[in-house]
C-alpha cells in the first residue's frame, strides 16, 4: 500500500475539525458529584471550572470545619474526575483511536 500524503492531511484536518467540535460541546457539559452521602455537592463544567458548591445545613450547624473541608475537596475532585473522563471519551470518539487513551491533550 502506497503512502498518500493528501489522504493523511485530509484525515488530520477532519480530526482537527472534530476536536474543535468536541471542545465546543464540552464547554456546555455540566457534572455534579457529591460526597458525604450528598452532604456536599460540587458542580463543574466541561472547561473544568467549579461553578457551584452546595453544603447541607446540618454540617454547617455541626461546625466541624475539618470534616466540611474534606467533604468539599472530595466532591470537587470527584466532579473534576468525572468531567475529565467524559472529555477523554469524547476525544476518543472524535479521533477514532488515533490518540491513545490517557494522553494529556491541552484544553481537554
Amino acid at each position: 500500500m502506497k503512502f498518500n500524503m493528501n489522504d493523511m492531511l485530509k484525515q488530520v484536518q477532519k480530526m482537527q475539525a472534530d476536536m474543535a467540535k468536541v471542545q465546543a460541546e464540552l464547554e456546555n457539559k455540566v457534572v455534579t458529584e457529591e460526597s458525604g452521602g450528598g452532604m456536599v455537592k460540587a458542580t463543574v463544567n466541561g472547561k473544568k471550572e467549579l461553578i457551584s458548591i452546595s453544603i447541607d445545613e446540618n454540617i454547617i450547624k455541626e461546625g466541624d470545619k475539618e470534616m466540611m473541608e474534606d467533604l468539599i475537596v472530595a466532591a470537587v475532585n470527584k466532579a473534576l474526575q468525572s468531567v475529565a473522563k467524559i472529555a477523554e471519551e469524547e476525544v476518543q470518539k472524535a479521533t477514532k483511536g488515533m490518540i491513545p487513551p490517557g494522553l494529556n491533550i491541552p484544553g481537554f
